[in-house]
């Protein structure tokens, strides 16, 4: 009987093997196939790029692509996404394929025939918009996706469902929006999400390699607001303050020890940044009051919760040897967890990603300090995130222009690889589950 079982295990394994490499096959050649298809969409989103929680246009085209694809549309989700269902010709498990779709307030300068002309309003002031951290590629490779799965239906083994979100960038102030909002709106459900998968271009990866990380692959991010009060005093006699920008420049050194002292380095990075620092309107005058804006990297729960304790105590202390006083908010405004890869979904997804770029094409990466929203989904269900190449072949990853800068490029060439590697991992995984 054991040898009965086991031989039917063979021939199963063997069976779903032949499926995946029939099912890869027909992706490679379809997602070849609009390869223009996914380069003009993304033209397009780039010569129009919308801030988050307003992206009204971009989600306009993305229902009205699914729904030509006969695919169940629902919008409006989280704000302005779009959710599209599509039921395969086979039972089987459910899997998110997500794409998120905001721009950046930030001035294009790139000469393209392309490149974004766009102003909006960003909290009160007029800006630029651009697509300065590649959120149109990822909608124009998740809409080919959507085109290629669409075309093959009858022999999908389970249910795809794609997530187009708003606002991964953050939410305008007073808002909510993102993979938060989308989550708390009960996008993994309805039906019931088995594993969620992603993509991010990469400004600094060649084209046509796919990077990874199991586990903890990029930062939990919380902001903080710290506000120090002194006594004003005329600039001449110093004496009679309490001097607020001197504290504040003590805390800000002083919050340099957290990393240097008390983060165990040899397991996880860390970083405290201040960012912006205003306290008074005069040379002469030394003012009562200080603000500053910074944030937080980590990528345990436990270096997190040891960091927050850590700039609180530091900043107040400091504060109070100084005379005056220190208030600390985090987070401020925003907060998202570590963007955590399941490691052992990772582990088997990873021939998924070799058969699409090829082994020696698909590298392991190092943590990242940046920070994503793809870890509210993740907290919920198996997830993995993966980086996906866009600098030009032979470019060099330290002169190329970074995410967020005005300067900021994609080399088209590797969206298809994005569409294959997206397309893979939903269907061997659904193959794996049954």
């Amino acid at each position: 009987m054991k040898k009965l079982y086991f031989i039917l295990f063979v021939l199963s394994s063997f069976n779903a093997l032949g499926q995946k490499n029939v099912l890869r096959t027909a992706i490679s050649s379809k997602a070849l196939s609009i390869e223009q298809k996914v380069i003009a969409w993304r033209r397009d989103l780039h010569e129009h790029p919308e801030l988050g929680n307003n992206e009204t246009r971009t989600a306009g085209i993305i229902a009205k692509h699914l729904q030509s694809l006969g695919i169940e549309v629902k919008t409006g989700v989280a704000k302005t996404g779009v959710v599209g269902i599509l039921k395969g010709g086979k039972p089987g498990p459910v899997v998110a394929l997500r794409a998120d779709m905001d721009g950046l307030p930030v001035t294009e300068r790139v000469d393209l025939p392309f490149a974004s002309k766009v102003k909006a309003t960003y909290n009160g002031q007029e800006v630029g918009v651009m697509h300065a951290c590649g959120h149109d590629t990822h909608v124009a490779i998740l809409m080919g996706v959507a085109e290629v799965l669409a075309s093959m239906k009858k022999d999908i083994p389970g249910t795809v469902k794609f997530i187009f979100q708003p606002a991964e960038e953050g939410a305008p102030v007073g808002e909510e929006g993102g993979a938060e909002l989308m989550v708390k709106e009960g996008v993994l459900q309805n039906p019931q999400v088995d594993a969620v998968f992603g993509l991010h271009i990469n400004s600094q990866t060649p084209v046509g390699d796919i990077t990874y990380r199991p586990g903890g692959t990029m930062a939990a991010v919380n902001d903080m607001k710290i506000i120090v009060t002194g006594r004003q005093a005329h600039g001449a006699y110093p004496w009679s303050s309490i001097d607020p920008i001197v504290i504040s420049s003590q805390i800000v050194n002083n919050l340099q020890t957290i990393v240097s002292r008390n983060l165990n380095v040899t397991e996880n990075p860390g970083v405290v940044t201040i960012g912006s620092i205003n306290g008074g309107i005069r040379s002469n005058i030394i003012p009562e009051k200080v603000e500053m804006l910074g944030t937080i990297r980590n990528f345990s729960k436990e270096d997190e919760a040891m960091f927050i304790e850590r700039v609180k105590t530091i900043a107040t202390k400091t504060a109070e040897a100084g005379g005056g006083k220190a208030e600390v908010i985090i987070p401020y405004s925003a907060h998202y967890p570590v963007t955590f890869n399941d490691v052992s979904l990772t582990e088997k997804m990873l021939p998924s990603l070799q058969a699409s770029a090829g082994r020696e094409h698909v590298k392991l990466k190092p943590p990242v300090t940046g920070a994503e929203d793809f870890s509210f989904y993740q907290e919920k269900v198996p997830g993995l995130f993966i980086f996906l190449g866009g600098m030009p072949k032979n470019g060099d990853p330290v002169k190329a222009p970074s995410h967020h800068t005005p300067d900021f490029f994609i080399d088209e060439s590797g969206f298809t690889l994005g569409v294959n590697a997206l397309c893979n991992l939903a269907i061997d995984f659904m193959v794996m589950k049954k």
